[in-house]
């Protein structure tokens, strides 16, 4: 079975429409992907994240600006994602440069969260190292009772990033090991979309 019977036009929507049907499929976190930055000494690094909007501008995701991931990104603004669906044998590859969402947009996606879970933000100093569970409680416990109703502010440290495609890789899985492979490139975010299929 052919991966796209005609090829799409825009390929922001055509991964909108296998996220919908993996929403389907998949048992939990249909918007999980691996998040690969690089560190300054040059050495890759690779972890899950949940995707939290995307659009014609990206595809957007939060985090402690103060972790490993957001001190990576600051020395190198370029990343790569990746969503693997096991329920539908699809695969789809991204790669591009990394920008801050807007201060509202990120505020509006904080107040958005669970209470426990803003209130971590500011408890949790993600990537770095502590002695024992106790002290992180401690520090939860602290912020619970410094933010006692709903009304808890972004924490400085704490934000979104988006990544600007200019390359979209889609990969359906074939028979006979012969996978279907339609990647999207583009020189820059103002430039049209390019497309070619690769072998598997």
């Amino acid at each position: 079975m052919s991966l796209f019977t005609d090829i799409p036009s825009d390929p922001i929507a055509a991964f909108d429409g296998w996220l919908q049907e993996a929403a389907g499929h998949e048992p939990n976190d249909p918007n999980a992907m691996s998040l690969a930055t690089v560190a300054a000494n040059g050495m890759p690094n690779v972890r899950m994240v949940l995707l939290k909007g995307h659009d014609a501008r990206g595809f957007v995701f939060y985090t402690n600006l103060e972790s490993q991931k957001g001190d990576e990104l600051a020395v190198n603004a370029k990343a790569a994602l990746c969503f693997h669906w096991k329920s539908l044998q699809r695969q789809v590859r991204v790669q591009g440069p990394i920008s801050p969402v807007a201060d509202d947009e990120a505020d509006a996606y904080f107040k958005s969260r669970g209470r426990e879970s803003r209130i971590g933000a500011w408890a949790s100093q993600q990537s770095r190292p502590y002695g024992t569970r106790a002290e992180l409680e401690a520090a939860y416990a602290e912020f619970d009772a410094t933010y006692p109703d709903d009304n808890i502010p972004r924490p400085p440290h704490w934000s979104g990033r988006r990544i600007t495609p200019l390359r979209i890789e889609f990969w359906q899985d074939g028979a006979h090991r012969l996978h279907d492979r339609l990647v999207f490139k583009r020189a820059s975010s103002d430039s049209a979309w390019q497309t070619e299929r690769l072998y598997p």
